[in-house]
C-alpha cells in the first residue's frame, strides 16, 4: 500500500472493535490489476467496431454505386441492426453486476472476464454475418459486466483523494485496450482478416489465469458482507431510497450511450469505406486519439478533484456530442479532428461520472446501481445506432445522421445537476454505519 493511502477504522456490528480498512494508492498493485483486466475487456469489446468494414465486405456485397451498402457491403440499417443487437445483449450485464453485491466483486470481475473472451475469439469461426452477430452478443454483457466491476471495485479499493485517478486509470485501461485493437486492425487487417482479429482475444484470455492472482476482494465489500446489510439482488434491485439517483444516473447514461454507441461503433468503417482513408493515416489517427484520451483523464481527473465531479461530467458530455457531429461531418480532417478530441472529451467524463457512481451509493448496492447505468448505456446505444443507421441510409449521408442523433445530448448533460456533488468525500460520508467511521 502506498503511503497517500489512508486507513478507515471498521467494526462490525454494534460495540464492536474497530478494525482498519485497508484502502489502496491509485497506482498499487491490485488496482492496477482491476485496470488491466478492463484493457482485456476494452480489447475484446472494440474488436467489432475496429473491423465492422471487413465485416461488411465479408458477409455483404459491394458494388459501384452510391448507397451505403453499395460502398461498404450490408447498408446502414443491416449494420446498425446488427450494432443494436450486440449492444442490447448488454443487459444481461445487469443480473451479473448486480450479483457481485452478493457474491463479491472479484469472482465475478475475473469469471465474467474469461467467458466473454472465450466467446469473442469463438465469433471468428462464424458462417454468416448474424451468427456473427449472435456469438458475438454473447459474450458482449460479460465483458460490459468486467468493465463496470472494474470500475466499482477500483472506487471502493481508493480514498476521496485518490480515487478519481484510480476511476481513470481504470477506464484508460479500457481505452487502451480499445485503441490497441483499432491500432493492429488499421496496420495488419490484410494480413489477418476479420478472423483473425477476433481470434487474437485468445491473447489476453491465456493471460486471465495470472491476472486473476492479483485481482483482491475490496475491503468495503467485506466489510458489508460481515455486516449482513448486502441486498440480495434481482436484476440489480436498489431500495426506494436510492431510486431517484438511479434514475437521473439512467437517463444521463441513455443520452450519452446515444452518441457514443453509434459514433464509436461506424467510425472505422467510416474511414474505411466513405471517406476512403489509407490504413497508415487510421493508425494515426488512433495514436492521436490515444494521446488525447490520455490527456483527457489527466484533465478530468484534476477537474474533478478540484472543480467538481458535476460540472466536469456535464463539460465532458457536451463537448462529446458537438465533437461526434463533427466527425462525421463530411471531410477527412473532420474525422480526424474530430475523432482525437472527441476522445478527449469521453476521457474528461470518464473520471467524473466514475466516482460520481461510487460515491453516491452504499456498498451494498454500488454494483447493482453500476448495472443500471450499463443497462440505461445499452438502451440509449441501442436507439442511438438504428436511428444513426437510419437516418443515414434516407439520405445516404452520415452528416445529417450525425447532428440528429448526437447535438441535443448536449442539453441533456445539465441533468447532472441533479445528484448531489461528491468532490472529497468518502462514500461513509455519505451513508454511515455504525460499524464504520472515518478517522
Amino acid at each position: 500500500m502506498t503511503p497517500d493511502a489512508p486507513h478507515v477504522a471498521t467494526g462490525v456490528g454494534e460495540g464492536a472493535p474497530a478494525r482498519e480498512l485497508r484502502l489502496h494508492g491509485w497506482a498499487d498493485r491490485t488496482v492496477v490489476a482491476v485496470a488491466s483486466a478492463a484493457f482485456a475487456a476494452g480489447f475484446g469489446q472494440f474488436g467489432l467496431v475496429a473491423a465492422l468494414g471487413d465485416v461488411a465486405r465479408h458477409y455483404g456485397r459491394l458494388v459501384h454505386g452510391a448507397s451505403i451498402a453499395d460502398q461498404v457491403g450490408l447498408s446502414g440499417t443491416e449494420l446498425g441492426i446488427g450494432l443494436a443487437v450486440v449492444r442490447l445483449a448488454s443487459l444481461g450485464s445487469l443480473p451479473l453486476i448486480g450479483l457481485a453485491d452478493r457474491l463479491g466483486r472479484r469472482r465475478l470481475l475475473v469469471g465474467t472476464l474469461a467467458a466473454g473472451l472465450a466467446l469473442t475469439a469463438a465469433s471468428a469461426a462464424s458462417p454468416g454475418y448474424w451468427w456473427f452477430v449472435a456469438i458475438f452478443a454473447a459474450g458482449r454483457p460479460l465483458l460490459s459486466a468486467t468493465n463496470a466491476l472494474a470500475q466499482v471495485a477500483a472506487g471502493e479499493q481508493t480514498s476521496a483523494r485518490t480515487r478519481a485517478s484510480a476511476v481513470a486509470l481504470t477506464a484508460g485501461g479500457y481505452g487502451v485496450g480499445a485503441g490497441v485493437v483499432a491500432f493492429v486492425h488499421s496496420l495488419a487487417s490484410g494480413a489477418l482478416g476479420f478472423r483473425g482479429m477476433f481470434a487474437l482475444a485468445l491473447v489476453p484470455l491465456a493471460l486471465v489465469p495470472v491476472l486473476g492472482r492479483f485481482v483482491e476482494e475490496p475491503d468495503r465489500f467485506a466489510a458489508a458482507a460481515v455486516e449482513r446489510r448486502r441486498a440480495v439482488p434481482v436484476l440489480g434491485a436498489v431500495g426506494a431510497s436510492h431510486r431517484r439517483r438511479v434514475a437521473v444516473l439512467c437517463v444521463l447514461a441513455f443520452a450519452i450511450s446515444v452518441v457514443s454507441g453509434p459514433a464509436n461503433s461506424f467510425v472505422y468503417l467510416y474511414a474505411q469505406d466513405v471517406v476512403r482513408q489509407p490504413g497508415y493515416e487510421t493508425a494515426i489517427m488512433v495514436v492521436g486519439a490515444g494521446v488525447s484520451g490520455l490527456a483527457g483523464l489527466l484533465a478530468g481527473r484534476w477537474l474533478a478533484d478540484r472543480v467538481g465531479r458535476r460540472p466536469t461530467a456535464v463539460a465532458g458530455t457536451a463537448l462529446l456530442s458537438v465533437l461526434a457531429a463533427v466527425t462525421y461531418s463530411g471531410s477527412r480532417p473532420a474525422l480526424v479532428v474530430g475523432y482525437v478530441l472527441g476522445v478527449l472529451a469521453a476521457s474528461l467524463l470518464a473520471p467524473a461520472a466514475g466516482a460520481l457512481l461510487t460515491e453516491l451509493f452504499p456498498t451494498e448496492v454500488r454494483a447493482s446501481a453500476a448495472g443500471w447505468w450499463v443497462a440505461a448505456s445499452v438502451a440509449g446505444a441501442v436507439v442511438g445506432l438504428v436511428a444513426f443507421g437510419a437516418v443515414a441510409d434516407v439520405g445516404n449521408r452520415f452528416a445529417g445522421a450525425a447532428a440528429v442523433t448526437f447535438l441535443p445530448v448536449a442539453a441533456v448533460s445539465l441533468l447532472f445537476y441533479l445528484v448531489p456533488e461528491t468532490r472529497g468525500r468518502e462514500p461513509e460520508d455519505l451513508w454511515p454505519s455504525p460499524s464504520v467511521s472515518l478517522p
